[in-house]
């Protein structure tokens, strides 16, 4: 398993008191995934699943119906829009 480090922002949090989480749509590589380390009985990180901190999970949660890599563009978007309005 990865440790809590914010996908988005990278930042290393402490999961007990902020953010968690997401899992996002699977695809077919995901499903081949899952059937492939079950079958092995092996414990590794899913490849739909991310770690948010706490500024960024609820706008990744809102995303969970989208592929990873969907719900990753619409959050760089989001993210860098909300911070060239502060700037």
């Amino acid at each position: 398993m990865k440790p809590p480090i914010c996908e988005l922002c990278m930042n290393k949090f402490d999961h007990r008191e902020e953010g968690g989480t997401v899992s996002f749509k699977k695809t077919k590589q995901d499903k081949k995934w899952e059937k492939r380390v079950k079958k092995k009985s092996i414990v590794e990180h899913p490849p739909f699943m991310e770690w948010f901190c706490g500024e960024h999970f609820e706008a990744a949660r809102k995303l969970e119906h989208l592929h990873h890599h969907e719900a990753m563009q619409e959050l760089r978007k989001l993210f860098l829009l909300e911070e060239q309005s502060q700037s």
